[in-house]
């Protein structure tokens, strides 16, 4: 005798049990020793930490897991990871709103920062804390950790079928690594140069900014 269907369906333990099922499976794994003509790479633009996740997010990204799921469909070995671009000016904004803090390269380091708390209304209305470099780079690598869970805890209950082996954070000691090595390999084949010409300047950060950060209007 089959037994009964509940009456109500627990959505929520049922994704975490599947979740684990396939974390455990390695059902998404990408597997290095197959050769290059079996395997399908997939590379998308790494979403920014420096915010909130929303419905765009999704859309877009379950997109993306249509195609992983097709080609491993064809037998195809898949390489699907996942990336968190924090780093530059969005983190250093959030970072700024969420502690209400700013930068000041002259200050000393403080030990006594890496307790700081998020800002609240009351702090807020109160002129912002200056901070040393370091303290500010302590805070980003704080905040960041954060939204990150955030993101990949959604990113698991939506099913995306990531190799979460391969995640990585443009911010990291090896991103930084390639990005370097990656200069210097244009740099010997010719491709760098310096010019002078016109900038898009940030007047409150003192920076350059790229077009993607600015917002056209009429």
């Amino acid at each position: 005798m089959l037994p009964e269907l509940p009456k109500n369906f627990d959505s929520a333990s049922a994704e975490k049990r599947w979740v684990k099922e396939w974390l455990d499976e390695g059902r998404y794994h990408y597997d290095p020793s197959r050769s290059r003509e079996e395997t399908f790479s997939i590379d998308t633009p790494p979403p920014t930490v420096s915010g909130y996740l929303h419905i765009g997010h999704v859309f877009s990204y379950t997109q993306t897991d249509f195609v992983a799921r097709y080609q491993r469909m064809r037998g195809r070995n898949v390489f699907y990871p996942m990336g968190w671009d924090d780093n530059g000016l969005p983190t250093e904004r959030r970072v700024q709103m969420h502690f209400h803090v700013r930068c000041d390269p002259t200050l000393p380091y403080d030990a006594e920062m890496s307790n700081l708390e998020p800002a609240n209304s009351k702090t807020r209305s109160g002129q912002a804390r200056h901070v040393s470099r370091q303290n500010f780079i302590e805070l980003c690598n704080r905040l960041t950790v954060q939204d990150e869970e955030q993101f990949k805890d959604l990113w698991t209950r939506l099913g995306l079928s990531v190799d979460w082996r391969q995640e990585y954070a443009t911010i990291d000691a090896k991103s930084r690594r390639i990005s370097q090595m990656s200069f210097y390999d244009l740099l010997d084949k010719g491709h760098v140069y310096q010019s002078t010409s016109p900038i898009m300047w940030d007047t409150g950060f003192q920076t350059a900014v790229a077009q993607a950060e600015v917002e056209d209007r009429t």
